[in-house]
C-alpha cells in the first residue's frame, strides 16, 4: 500500500491504463496514508465515502475505453474551491457551515476527466499568508524537518496543506491557488514543483475570491511531467469568468521534448537582494550552469521595478480583498453573531468570524481605497503595476525565460515569523513581480539547504508560454535530479 502512495502522477495513470492497479487500490492507500498522518493538519476534511465512489466511476472509465490524463487519479483540493455539497470555507470561521450548491470550474473539469477528490486541503484563511499559520483550523506542518531537529516547519503559504499533503505521500498531487506566490512559495518549501499558469487560462469560477486580478489555480505535484498533465485538466475557457482567455489548450506533456538549445535564458540582476543567503546565490548559479550545459544561452536581463513589485503587491492585493470579502455579514450565509442591531450584528459578526491577518488585510484595503488616499496609494500602484508588467515585456524581447530563486529562504520553523508580518510577507519578494503582471511561473525542487530542507528555483514564462516553461522546467528538474524526501515520513535518520 506504501508503494502505491509514493507513485508520481504519470506512473500511476500508466499503471491504471495498463491495468496494474486499479483506482479503487490506489484511493484506498491515500485514504490510510492520511490517517497516518493527521498530525499534519494538511487535511480539514476527508472525503471518504465520495473519493471511493469516485474511484469506482474512474474504474469503469478505464474499463469502457474512455480513461483521461487523470482518470482515477486522487487527488487533496484547496478549502478555496468551492465543492457541490461538501464543506468550502477557505480555512475561514466566518463560513462556517458553507457547503455550495455549484461546483467551481476547474474541480469539474477534474471530476469529467475521471479524478478523485480525496478531501479538502488547510490553507491560509483566504489564501493570506505565506506560512498556512493562518487557518481557522490550525496551522499545517511541513513533513520536512531540519537536520537533527525535533522542530516544526511551516509549508509555506497559502497553500500550505496541499503542499503538506504531496510532500507526504498522502496525495498524488493537488490544486492551489496563487496570488502573490502560494503555488511556488509552498512548492519550494516542500521539494515539490507548483505551476502558476498566466492569468486567465484557468477559470476562476468557483474560487473563494482574494484579489480578484491576481488570484490564478495551480497545481502542485511530485513532478513536471505530472504538473503538464494536471494543467492540461485544470484548464480552460469558461464563460461564467470573464477574465477567462478563450484559447486553445494545448497538450502540455507532449511539449516536454528535452530540447531547450538556443533558448536564451534571462538572468535578472534585480532579484540579487540585500542579505540574500549564500546557499540561495549557489543555487541559482547551479540553475544558470544547468541550463548552458542544456545548451540555453544566458542572458543578462534588467526589471527595474522589481523594488516597487511588494509595496505594490501590498497595496493592491489588500484593496482588492477589503471589496470582495465585503460581502460576509453573517446575513445569508456562514457565522452569524447575533446582535442588538443590524450594524452590530455586522461588527459582532466580521469581529468573531475574521482572523487577525485577514482583518490587518482589510484594514490596509480599505485605507488605501478610501477618500483622499485612493490617488496617492491605489491608484499610484497600478501605475507602478503598469510599469512592472512593462518590464517584462521589454526583457521578453532579449530572452524567452527568465530564471530565479523562489523564495529567499529554504521553511523556517512554524511560530517564528507568526508576530512579524513584515517578515512574513518578505517571503514573496521573488514571486510577486511575475504575479502582477499575470505571468505563468513555476517552481522546481533543485537542492537542499545547510539544513538539509528544500530550495527551488523558479523559471518565469511568456504569457500563455506554459508549454516552453513546462519544457525548460522538465530539464530543470533532470539535471538537479533532486530525490531527497523528508525523513520523518520515510524512515531515514
Amino acid at each position: 500500500m506504501t508503494e502505491l502512495t509514493k507513485m508520481t502522477l504519470s506512473a500511476a495513470r500508466d499503471a491504471l491504463h495498463g491495468g496494474d492497479i486499479s483506482a479503487r487500490e490506489l484511493t484506498e492507500a491515500h485514504l490510510s496514508a492520511i490517517d497516518d498522518a493527521k498530525e499534519l493538519n494538511s487535511y480539514i476534511l476527508t472525503t471518504a465515502d465520495k473519493a471511493r465512489e469516485m474511484a469506482d466511476q474512474a474504474d469503469e472509465m478505464i474499463r469502457s475505453g474512455n480513461a483521461k490524463g487523470m482518470t482515477g487519479i486522487p487527488i487533496g483540493i484547496k478549502d478555496l474551491y468551492c465543492t457541490r455539497g461538501i464543506h468550502s470555507q477557505t480555512a475561514s470561521h466566518i463560513l462556517d457551515g458553507f457547503k455550495p450548491e455549484y461546483e467551481s470550474t476547474v474541480t469539474q473539469n477534474l471530476w469529467d476527466d475521471g479524478a478523485v477528490m480525496l478531501g479538502k486541503t488547510n490553507m491560509d484563511e483566504f489564501a493570506m499568508g505565506s506560512s498556512n499559520e493562518n487557518s481557522y483550523y490550525g496551522p499545517v506542518k511541513n513533513p520536512w524537518r531540519a537536520k537533527g531537529s525535533d522542530k516544526d516547519t511551516v509549508p509555506g503559504g497559502s497553500s500550505g496543506g496541499s503542499a503538506a499533503a504531496v510532500a507526504a505521500d498522502i496525495s498524488i498531487a493537488t490544486t492551489g491557488t496563487d496570488t502573490g506566490g502560494s503555488i511556488r512559495q509552498p512548492a519550494s518549501f516542500s521539494g515539490l514543483v507548483g505551476l502558476k499558469p498566466t492569468y486567465g487560462r484557468c477559470s476562476r469560477f468557483g474560487m473563494i475570491a482574494f484579489a480578484s486580478s491576481l488570484d490564478q489555480a495551480g497545481p502542485l505535484t511530485k513532478t513536471v511531467r505530472d504538473a503538464a498533465i494536471m494543467m492540461e485538466s485544470m484548464a480552460g475557457h469558461d464563460p461564467k469568468d470573464s477574465t477567462s482567455i478563450n484559447t486553445p489548450v494545448p497538450n502540455y506533456e507532449a511539449a516536454l521534448n528535452g530540447d531547450i538549445r538556443g533558448l536564451k535564458v534571462g538572468v535578472p540582476k534585480e532579484y540579487r537582494v540585500d542579505g540574500m543567503p549564500d546557499e540561495i546565490e549557489k543555487l541559482w548559479q547551479n540553475g544558470i550552469d544547468w541550463m548552458k550545459d542544456a545548451g540555453a544561452e544566458i542572458v543578462d536581463i534588467s526589471l527595474p521595478h522589481t523594488k516597487y513589485a511588494l509595496p505594490t503587491y501590498y497595496i493592491v492585493a489588500p484593496a482588492e480583498c477589503s471589496s470582495n470579502l465585503a460581502r460576509y455579514d453573517g446575513v445569508k450565509y456562514g457565522l452569524r453573531v447575533n446582535g442588538d442591531s443590524l450594524d452590530d450584528m455586522y461588527k459582532k459578526t466580521r469581529a468573531a468570524g475574521f482572523g487577525d491577518e485577514v482583518k490587518r488585510r482589510i484594514l490596509i484595503g480599505t485605507y488605501v481605497l478610501s477618500a483622499g488616499y485612493y490617488d496617492a496609494y491605489y491608484l499610484k500602484a497600478q501605475k507602478v503595476r503598469t510599469l512592472i508588467a512593462n518590464d517584462f515585456k521589454a526583457a521578453y524581447e532579449k530572452c524567452d525565460v527568465i530564471l530565479t530563486p523562489t523564495a529567499p529562504s529554504a521553511a523556517f520553523n512554524l511560530g517564528e515569523k507568526v508576530d512579524d508580518p513584515l517578515a512574513m510577507y518578505l517571503n514573496d519578494v521573488f514571486t510577486v513581480p511575475a504575479s502582477l503582471a499575470g505571468l505563468p511561473g513555476i517552481s522546481v525542487p533543485a537542492g537542499l539547504s545547510s539544513e538539509g530542507l528544500p530550495l527551488g528555483l523558479q523559471l518565469l514564462g511568456k504569457a500563455f508560454g506554459e508549454e516552453q516553461l513546462l519544457n525548460v522546467a522538465d530539464v530543470l528538474e533532470r539535471a538537479a535530479d533532486f530525490k531527497e524526501k523528508p525523513s520523518k515520513w520515510w524512515g531515514e535518520v
